[in-house]
């Protein structure tokens, strides 16, 4: 048994879907399963129940989850002591989906920034922020959540977001035509879902409600088959390729953006932090609100500084 098979059942553990795990772990779903079975033998029990529809903790795997929990964050522990910069430990930073192509080179005159492994939605990674568990987080977050965490943030990259649909017909979409899915696992999708909520209730996209967690990955694509119209695709689903059967599609304006922040603890006063904040934001331009779409409550769509990406 190695270290890095208890990371894969943490993750199926706390997503209980092996799909949206594999994608956490950047593994192929096939691979991970496998290796979740080979655990099993190591340990001589099973950890999980799973068929084609759920997965569930089994009682000896509810009984083990906080003994591993505890023993990886001793093992991250250890790795950041290993990595002993003398006075200048490495700055923990978590991510939701995105990170910046170029981070270690933008980071690197200014101060070491450990990137953690745990690839998690974005509430859990503001809530690890706020407790103290990592530094800073880039995810997305709406004005109340830093009020309920007690979090800073800043804009460091908008998405521009596009339609998928059947056929070949590649002209632009008007908002008001797409659907939106909405994903019953409030947990990891919550973002999401949020999100999608807003965008038809403000814009009059229709929303359809799944089960399957095909917010993005095959399950995507196989709704918009399903559905027979122009589907919103999340900037989570941006390393799967559009088949061949579909086309992508832009959105006439208001074009719909999902935004990225960094985001911090209201009270850290580390300089060094700070010097990282400034040099990610200084990667952000202004995103014209007269041609795009954010929900009233984007962080900082109130304050008039909404920025993407210049590689947007």
């Amino acid at each position: 048994m190695e270290l890095r098979h208890l990371r894969y059942f943490l993750a199926v553990a706390e997503e209980l879907h092996f799909g949206r795990a594999a994608r956490r772990l950047r593994i192929a779903s096939p691979s991970l399963s496998q290796q979740i079975k080979a655990l099993e033998r190591d340990l001589q029990a099973q950890l999980f129940e799973r068929d084609r529809r759920s997965v569930v903790l089994t009682s000896i795997g509810m009984a083990v989850l906080p003994a591993v929990q505890a023993l990886i964050e001793q093992a991250d522990r250890l790795h950041l002591t290993a990595v002993g910069l003398s006075d200048s430990q490495p700055l923990r930073l978590g991510y939701a989906n995105w990170l910046p192509a170029d981070l270690s080179q933008q980071t690197a005159g200014v101060a070491p920034v450990y990137v953690d492994s745990w690839v998690l939605p974005s509430h859990i990674q503001a809530a690890r922020v706020a407790s103290g568990g990592i530094d800073l987080a880039i995810c997305w977050l709406q004005t109340p959540d830093l009020d309920a965490y007690g979090l800073k943030a800043c804009p460091i990259r908008a998405e521009r977001l596009v339609a998928v649909s059947n056929g070949a017909n590649s002209s632009a979409v008007d908002i008001r035509d797409l659907v939106v899915l909405v994903d019953a696992d409030a947990c990891g999708w919550l973002s999401w879902n949020r999100y999608a909520e807003q965008l038809a209730a403000a814009k009059g996209a229709e929303i359809v409600r799944i089960t399957d967690g095909g917010i993005c990955g095959p399950m995507f694509f196989h709704h918009v088959r399903r559905l027979g119209r122009p589907v919103l695709k999340s900037p989570i689903d941006g390393i799967n390729a559009v088949p061949p059967d579909l086309v992508q599609r832009p959105i006439l304006p208001p074009e719909p953006f999902w935004t990225w922040s960094l985001v911090w603890r209201g009270t850290d006063q580390n300089g060094r932090l700070h010097a990282v904040i400034d040099v990610l934001r200084a990667s952000s331009a202004p995103l014209d609100l007269a041609t795009a779409w954010v929900p009233l409550n984007d962080l900082y769509r109130l304050r008039g500084s909404v920025s993407f990406s210049k590689d947007t």
